[in-house]
């Protein structure tokens, strides 16, 4: 025992001396500069989407804000937010990954909530919590699946590697996409989806299993699609696909949000018309949701190529941070964590982009941080929260994993490779 320990130390110090300022734990201030950064100028840019010249034209920005009903709700999301970023950085790494469960199953409780409220729009997703406030659950199970799976895929060396694992890996992810998708929330679905493929990339999943999953896919939409044509469906999710596909025909309807938010977006020209305009297509409410899901129309009304280009390199460099954290977190856990919530981002960031500019079919997916929205803002923040932690605790994970791994190193015949110290 005595000899364990002394190898224990010796390995264990070897290891720490090859920790660098890249791999040591730390908060990380990029990550959190980058975020609040999106998230105040959110906040500018909701008030300009929602701007009404009746309640002054020359006013301050703090009074542009104030006048806001949106942009105020939206300041105190961000005011908020540090609490959440605190409780959840201040949560014991290892206790974050035994009991992360709860908060997955607790979000599927909400899921069934939701599900019996009462239909906007046709979509059940939203729980009444007084004062004319929701909660959307589907934006919370996000986080829920990211940290299931995170658990799942660090137990074992190959995510699927046996029939029980993957039953256990697709009811982590299917039971929400089928709750969310009898809600009739898609958009949440598609992201939820991209989590699901992106950790299973970076889990080091098989080339066949990613392949197939890949093909199924694809033969599922254009599945359904074909079957919504032959039946005559006159559902408003086609006639978003018709819409997208062709703009024009059905620019009374299904096509106007797209032409418009493209007008809007191309008005802008290269630099802008500005903020606050009396008559702008923003002021206008020429585009429809211009403060939520298509507030990428008004940032392009009023800050042009150049505001569009500088929001889209913010989002690039938040995701590369995220990448550089999870590319030299050890531990396994906490890595997948980061690429689960890297991939949210990814997912909310192209799809909302895409369909304001008219590449990619509308869904009801917000921008993240810059769109209006309690629950989604929530998510984000709790997103983040989530990398800080493991950031700030990854060199503990990987001492509190370390005695385990070097037990079942030492029991290893003489002349047998020795097992990695860093964890895979």
């Amino acid at each position: 025992m005595a000899f364990l320990k002394r190898k224990m130390g010796r390995q264990m110090a070897g290891v720490m001396s090859t920790e660098d300022r890249r791999t040591r734990a730390h908060l990380d201030i990029p990550l959190l500069v980058i975020t609040y950064a999106l998230a105040l100028f959110g906040v500018y840019c909701i008030a300009i989407a929602t701007f009404n010249p009746d309640k002054g034209t020359d006013l301050s920005v703090l009074n542009y804000i104030l006048n806001s009903n949106s942009a105020s709700w939206q300041t105190v999301f961000c005011m908020a937010s540090p609490l959440i970023l605190g409780f959840l950085v201040a949560v014991p790494y290892e206790l974050m990954r035994v009991q992360g469960r709860l908060a997955y199953y607790g979000i599927i409780v909400l899921l069934l909530l939701a599900l019996a409220s009462e239909a906007i729009s046709g979509v059940s997703s939203w729980i009444p919590i007084g004062r004319g406030r929701t909660i959307q659950p589907a934006e919370f199970i996000k986080i829920g699946i990211i940290l299931m799976l995170a658990r799942s895929f660090a137990s074992t060396d190959k995510p699927f590697n046996s029939v029980r694992n993957a039953i256990y890996n697709l009811g982590i992810f299917g039971i929400p996409v089928l709750i969310t998708l009898a809600q009739g929330e898609v958009g949440s679905v598609l992201v939820m989806c991209v989590i699901f493929y992106v950790m299973l990339y970076f889990a080091d999943a098989e080339p066949w299993l990613l392949l197939t999953i890949m093909i199924l896919a694809v033969i599922a939409i254009f599945g359904l699609f074909g079957y919504m044509m032959v039946s005559g469906s006159q559902s408003f999710r086609l006639q978003r696909i018709l819409s997208f596909l062709n703009p024009e025909e059905y620019k009374s309807s299904g096509g106007y949000q797209i032409l418009n938010s493209q007008l809007a977006i191309g008005s802008g020209g290269k630099t802008g018309i500005g903020t606050f305009v009396t008559g702008s297509l923003s002021q206008l409410n020429y585009v429809p949701e211009d403060w939520t899901d298509f507030i990428f129309s008004a940032i392009g009304e009023a800050f042009g190529f150049v505001g569009c280009a500088g929001v889209i390199l913010a989002y690039f460099l938040l995701l590369l941070r995220m990448f550089y954290l999870a590319y030299y977190t050890a531990d396994k856990y906490g890595r997948m964590i980061i690429y689960g919530v890297m991939a949210m981002f990814f997912a909310h960031i192209v799809e909302n982009i895409g369909m304001t500019v008219g590449l990619l079919p509308i869904t009801g997916i917000p921008l993240p941080f810059i769109s209006y929205g309690g629950s989604n803002f929530v998510t984000n923040m709790a997103g983040i929260g989530l990398v800080l932690n493991v950031v700030k605790n990854r060199s503990s994970a990987t001492a509190i994993n370390m005695p385990v791994m070097l037990y079942a190193g030492g029991r290893k015949r003489r002349g047998r490779k020795k097992r990695s110290l860093i964890p895979q």
